[in-house]
């Protein structure tokens, strides 16, 4: 029987596994850990974390749809200060590695957490740029090429940690915006965030959730993101985080087909805790039955 490996190697970080939660779905574990054993996880993603505390939007702020869920949370979050006394020490206590998502309104705002976190034992950081830019009316980071570069550029010139750059799919050509991060520099690339999406109440007459537009995830998504995340992959030279949409071990393996070096899980851990855990299994057992030693046999494999 051959000797299998399920270890890959993100921004020269070696993970046990390809398998880690999609940031926002999974707090930092700390809910989950009585359903599912935090080290057998290849990384923890946590929660977006931003300098100040945000409140987030106002209710109701997600809703069920076909195939999915829309929300409109708002990335809730009690700042950095909290997350380093609370949250630091309780992911120190596992084996696994930990993957930090910072948002923020300005570029400043991304580099004042970044340099909070630069002595913390912390991996990778994930930088969510699909937070809207107030010194730009709005428009997400993420949505404009120049944009992109120019805050990989300032977030690298600080960063203690590897840098995933966190893509939006509401753009015209992702491939446009993956190569802009790697340009900057970024690490590695985490695609896809959320689709914006709608959903009205008949019987009220109104949206279904108050910020009137949210994001849509699940599996609704998941072909989107597969067909973004081989897009992607044919573009870049840099490792790249799949997510979207991902149910079941052969969606993660769809995803490493199509390029992906990590899997992240996120909205069906609301109706199936263990599902990053079966999916790990999974992982292992189709390797086993396949005789395929390394997952980088099979990663990208589609023509």
């Amino acid at each position: 029987m051959i000797k299998i490996s399920t270890s890959v190697n993100i921004a020269g970080i070696t993970f046990k596994n390809p398998v880690m939660p999609a940031s926002g779905t999974f707090g930092s574990g700390q809910e989950y850990r009585e359903f599912i054993n935090l080290n057998q996880l290849g990384a923890v993603v946590t929660k977006g974390v931003s300098y100040y505390p945000w409140q987030g939007n106002p209710v109701p702020r997600i809703m069920e749809t076909p195939s999915g869920m829309i929300n409109a949370i708002g990335l809730q979050n009690p700042g950095i200060d909290v997350f380093l006394e609370r949250d630091i020490p309780f992911l120190q206590k596992f084996d696994t590695k930990v993957i930090v998502n910072v948002c923020g309104n300005t570029v400043k705002d991304y580099l004042k957490v970044v340099s909070r976190l630069s002595e913390q034992k912390v991996d990778i950081l994930e930088i969510n740029i699909s937070c809207p830019n107030v010194e730009h009316g709005g428009i997400a980071f993420g949505q404009e090429p120049k944009m992109v570069e120019y805050i990989t550029k300032e977030i690298k010139k600080i960063a203690k940690q590897p840098i995933s750059m966190k893509l939006t799919p509401n753009v015209t050509d992702i491939t446009e915006i993956a190569k802009a991060a790697e340009s900057g520099g970024a690490d590695a690339l985490s695609l896809i965030n959320t689709i914006t999406g709608m959903s009205i109440d008949v019987k009220k007459r109104t949206f279904s959730v108050a910020n009137k537009t949210g994001g849509l995830s699940g599996a609704a998504i998941k072909p989107i993101a597969l067909r973004m995340v081989y897009q992607v992959y044919k573009t870049v030279q840099i490792p790249i985080i799949g997510m979207g949409g991902i149910s079941s071990v052969n969606d993660a393996l769809e995803f490493i087909m199509a390029g992906a070096t990590g899997i992240a899980i996120g909205t069906a851990n609301f109706n199936n805790p263990t599902i990053m855990i079966e999916v790990i299994d999974g992982l292992e057992n189709y390797m086993k039955e396949n005789d395929i030693e390394d997952l980088k046999e099979i990663r990208g494999i589609v023509e």
